[in-house]
């Protein structure tokens, strides 16, 4: 299994939000949902049209089999107003083009990122990017990791802040700094 890393720009995330949405909505909204909600890909794609409509996110996790509250921003509700209109209750939000309403698979979710990521030429990508990067924003703009651990349902605040990539950031950081 690869590691993957959180997308730390900002402009990175621009520019893949400007290609998914020109390419598909239903991709567009699989990568926004993603980096606003720190759920796992298993979990997205589990989620219907009646989940998006409240302002929370009420789940199962499957990893996990616990339960999870999970507020929804005010970005995303905004973006599932319009993607959910004319849609019935009952479908996945993400739905696959086989089958009647089935999600799309976990590999499928893969593909849509890798292809996304090569258009920005962005390496160590993969489903858990998207957990990665809402991990990563959430705490540059609160810097308050017992929130964040208790989102993520971690054991230790290392555990949250090694996840994100924070110690990876100050270790580059120090050998960027470091002469003898």
């Amino acid at each position: 299994m690869n590691f993957v890393q959180p997308i730390r720009d900002p402009e990175l995330i621009r520019e893949i939000k400007r290609f998914l949405r020109e390419d598909s909505e239903r991709n567009y909204m699989l990568f926004v949902t993603g980096i606003n909600s720190g759920l796992r890909i298993s979990d997205i794609l589990q989620l219907r049209v009646s989940d998006a409509k409240k302002p929370y996110f009420n789940i199962i996790e499957q990893k996990t089999q616990k339960k999870k509250r999970i507020e929804m921003t005010p970005g995303l509700r905004k973006e599932f107003k319009d993607y959910i209109e004319r849609r019935e209750d009952h479908e996945f939000l993400f739905k696959s083009r086989e089958g009647v309403n089935k999600p799309i698979t976990r590999s499928m979710a893969y593909k849509i990122l890798r292809r996304a990521a090569d258009q920005v030429d962005l390496d160590d990508i993969g489903t858990h990017t998207l957990r990665k990067t809402f991990g990563y924003h959430f705490y540059k703009q609160y810097k308050n990791v017992a929130i964040l651990q208790k989102i993520f349902n971690h054991s230790d605040p290392k555990v949250t802040l090694g996840y994100i990539g924070i110690d990876q950031d100050e270790m580059d950081r120090a050998m960027k700094g470091f002469k003898i």
